[in-house]
C-alpha cells in the first residue's frame, strides 16, 4: 500500500501587517516579509522533500481584495509549486471570499487561468483520484461557506438561529454521509475544511462556541473512516483528536499576527498517510518573529522607572522582537514615567509597544460607625497616604514627621497664648 506525505498549512495572511518599517531593497513592509519567509520555508520543504500533495486550508490574505503587490508575492510562491509539479489544493477561506453573491474570490485566478497542478476549491467537493492527478487518495473538501450561503444552497429560511444551525448541521451530516457512501474503501480519505470545530481553542484558552457562523460538531470530523482532517481558520495550532485516529489538525497561522498569539509557536504539518495504518503527524516549527508581552503594576513613585525597566527582558533577549509593556500605575504618578528611557533601553527590539494604564485612585471607605469629622488630623493624613498608594515604609516615616510637626505647632501655639 502506498504511503502518502501531505503537507498541510493554513492561514497565511501575508498582507495582514502592512504598516511600519519597510525593507529598502524590496520596498515591502518588513512584517510582510516575515510572513513570506515562513511561506518560503513551506514551499521549499514541499519541493525539496517531494511531498505528494500540498493542502492549503484557506486564508491567503487579510481580505478578498489584496493589493497587486501582495498577489504577486503569493503568486510567485504558488507558481514554484506548479513548476515543480507538486499537486496543490487551495481551499477558499473566509478572508478570501466576498459576502456578495457572484463576486470572485481572492484566489480565483488559479482556476480562471487553469494553472497546472494548482486546484482551487471554492465549493464543497468530493475529489477522487482522477481530480487529484491520479494520487491514490480521496479528499472531502469544505471551503468556507457563510451561514447565509448555506441557507441559500439548502433553501432554508427563518429567524430562529438555533433552528437554522440545527438544519444546517443536519444537511452537512447528510452531505458527508453521501460522500462517505461513495468512497473507495481501499483508498485513504482526507477531510479538508476551513471552519470552526466545537472544542477547538483560540489563543488565550478561549473555546469555540456557536456564534455568527456554522461550527462543525466534533463528531463529524472524528469519523473513524477518515484518515486525516486538515483544518484552517483558527490560528492556534492543535490536534482536536490527540493520540487518537484520525488526527484533527489546525496547523495554525504561519506567523504571529498580534500579541494574542505571543505565546503560540507556529507550524506547518506533514501527515504520513497509509490506508490501514495510523496516520503519523509531523509538526514542523516555523521560526517566526518573536512577540514578548510583559505587564507591571507600579505603586511607588520613587521606584517607578526601576520597576518599569526591570519588567523588560534584557536588551539581548529583545533583539528583533516585538515587545509590549503594559504599565499600570496611579494617575498621580504620570510624571514619573520617562518613555524616552524605556525606548532607549529597548532599542534592540524590532518595535516597542508601550501601553500606559493610569488608574484612578479608589476612594477609601470608612467603617459605618465613622465619619470624616470623627477622625483626628493625623488619622486623616494616614488615609491620604493610602489613597496615593504610598508604601508602608514611606507612610511610617511621613507619619512620624507629621506628628513632630503637629507637636511643634501645638507647642508654639501654647507659648504664644501664654505670652
Amino acid at each position: 500500500m502506498t504511503k502518502l506525505r501531505i503537507l498541510h498549512f493554513a492561514d497565511a495572511h501575508i498582507d495582514i501587517a502592512v504598516h511600519g518599517r519597510r525593507d529598502p531593497q524590496t520596498g515591502l513592509p518588513v512584517r510582510v516579509m516575515d510572513f513570506l519567509k515562513s511561506l518560503d520555508t513551506i514551499v521549499n520543504t514541499a519541493i525539496e522533500e517531494k511531498v505528494d500533495l500540498v493542502l492549503f486550508a484557506g486564508d491567503a490574505y487579510k481580505d478578498r481584495s489584496p493589493a497587486p503587490t501582495f498577489q504577486r508575492e503569493w503568486g510567485r510562491r504558488i507558481m514554484r509549486l506548479s513548476e515543480a509539479g507538486v499537486p496543490t489544493l487551495l481551499l477558499v477561506g473566509n478572508h478570501d471570499i466576498s459576502p456578495a453573491v457572484g463576486r470572485a474570490t481572492a484566489l480565483q485566478e488559479y482556476d480562471t487561468l487553469q494553472v497546472p497542478h494548482i486546484h482551487l476549491i471554492n465549493q464543497p467537493s468530493f475529489l477522487k483520484p482522477a481530480e487529484l492527478e491520479s494520487l491514490p487518495l480521496q479528499v472531502l473538501a469544505l471551503p468556507w461557506v457563510s451561514r447565509s450561503s448555506l441557507m441559500g444552497a439548502f433553501q432554508l429560511s427563518g429567524k430562529d438561529i438555533a433552528a437554522v444551525f440545527g438544519a444546517l448541521e443536519s444537511r452537512l451530516g447528510e452531505l458527508m454521509e453521501t460522500w462517505m457512501a461513495n468512497i473507495q474503501p481501499d483508498l485513504p480519505v482526507i477531510l479538508a475544511a476551513h471552519a470552526s470545530v466545537q472544542g477547538a481553542m483560540y489563543g488565550a484558552e478561549r473555546s469555540v462556541m456557536l456564534g455568527g457562523d456554522l461550527v462543525l460538531p466534533l463528531g463529524l470530523v472524528t469519523d473513524p473512516r477518515l484518515s486525516y482532517v486538515a483544518l484552517g481558520h483558527i490560528h492556534k495550532a492543535q490536534d482536536l483528536n490527540k493520540d487518537r485516529q484520525p488526527p484533527v489538525v489546525y496547523p495554525g497561522s504561519i506567523e504571529r499576527v498580534d500579541f494574542g498569539e505571543a505565546a503560540d509557536d507556529k507550524f506547518f504539518v506533514i501527515a504520513h498517510i497509509e490506508k490501514g495504518s495510523p496516520t503519523q503527524v509531523e509538526w514542523r516549527k516555523l521560526s517566526g518573529r518573536r512577540f514578548i508581552d510583559r505587564k507591571v503594576q507600579i505603586t511607588s513613585g520613587e521606584t517607578f522607572m526601576n520597576e518599569a525597566l526591570a519588567a523588560l527582558p534584557s536588551p539581548q533577549d529583545m533583539q528583533d522582537a516585538f515587545v509590549r509593556l503594559i504599565i499600570e500605575y496611579p494617575r498621580s504618578m504620570d510624571a514619573a514615567l520617562d518613555e524616552a528611557v524605556l525606548r532607549q533601553y529597548a532599542e534592540p527590539a524590532f518595535e516597542l509597544h508601550l501601553v500606559r494604564r493610569p488608574l484612578l485612585e479608589a476612594r477609601l471607605r470608612l467603617p459605618n460607625d465613622q465619619t470624616i469629622n470623627s477622625l483626628a488630623p493625623i488619622e486623616l493624613l494616614a488615609l491620604y497616604w493610602k489613597t496615593i498608594n504610598t508604601s508602608a515604609k514611606e507612610t511610617e516615616v511621613l507619619q512620624k514627621l507629621a506628628v513632630e510637626v503637629l507637636l511643634e505647632d501645638e507647642a508654639g501655639g501654647g507659648n504664644k497664648q501664654d505670652a
